[in-house]
């Protein structure tokens, strides 16, 4: 396993054994526990974790101030391809093959402490300008889209309404937005370019990089990831 490095002004994070994408709301009275939860995961060197707050909860009286609707869709595109008619929060998805109560530490940990990954994604620093992806050719797995997935590192905030009214509450690895950026090959792997600037923006200090096979229509298992920060 590669430790987290310093790379001049980029830490990356190497060949990840599991992702934890975590769908949470600031309206939903069981989230806090499972938003420490994350932040816990979030700080060991093999696991990618993404907080990705949803926003049908807003409508119950406090509007989730990190929502997106596609994090929403997300979530709904994962139950599709589970044969599941359900979403819920808050639940924790571990590399896209199975979904825990996010707040349940002894399960999550049983699924973390099982979860592994068949491809290496590496990433290195080029410059400080960009990092590039690399991930291998492997014949024995299937094609994979290459996601970028961007997120603010932690924030606080103070619930005014809702069933956690009240509360100041810190949150971690905040997803902000989830873009294609090309497709893995199994005979001839994939070399991707990712220029800093462009992908954070103002609005995000790290991303995770996912290779994730498809089922069907729907998102799959997820095959290897790797992230950066800055």
């Amino acid at each position: 396993m590669a430790p987290a490095a310093p790379v001049g002004a980029i830490e990356i994070r190497s060949q990840a054994e599991t992702v934890l994408e975590l769908f949470t709301s600031q309206g939903c009275s069981r989230c806090p526990d499972a938003d420490r939860l994350l932040a816990e995961f979030a700080a060991r060197e093999d696991v990618v974790a993404l907080g990705y707050h949803i926003d049908y909860w807003d409508y119950i009286g406090w509007s989730d101030t990190f929502a997106l609707a596609e994090n929403t869709e997300l979530q709904k595109a994962y139950a599709q391809s589970w044969g599941k008619a359900r979403i819920y929060t808050p639940q924790l998805v571990v590399n896209g093959q199975i979904a825990v109560v996010g707040s349940d530490r002894a399960e999550a940990e049983r699924a973390v402490g099982a979860a592994s990954m068949p491809l290496p994604v590496s990433l290195r620093a080029d410059g400080l300008d960009a990092v590039v992806l690399n991930a291998p050719a492997d014949a024995d797995l299937p094609p994979a889209i290459v996601w970028l997935v961007t997120y603010r590192d932690a924030a606080d905030v103070v619930i005014e309404r809702g069933e956690n009214s009240g509360q100041s509450l810190t949150y971690t690895h905040i997803v902000t937005g989830r873009q294609a950026i090309g497709m893995w090959d199994p005979a001839r792997g994939a070399d991707i370019a990712i220029p800093l600037d462009e992908v954070l923006g103002t609005n995000a200090d790290g991303a995770a990089v996912i290779v994730q096979e498809r089922n069907g229509q729907w998102p799959g298992r997820i095959l290897g990831a790797s992230a950066f920060s800055r």
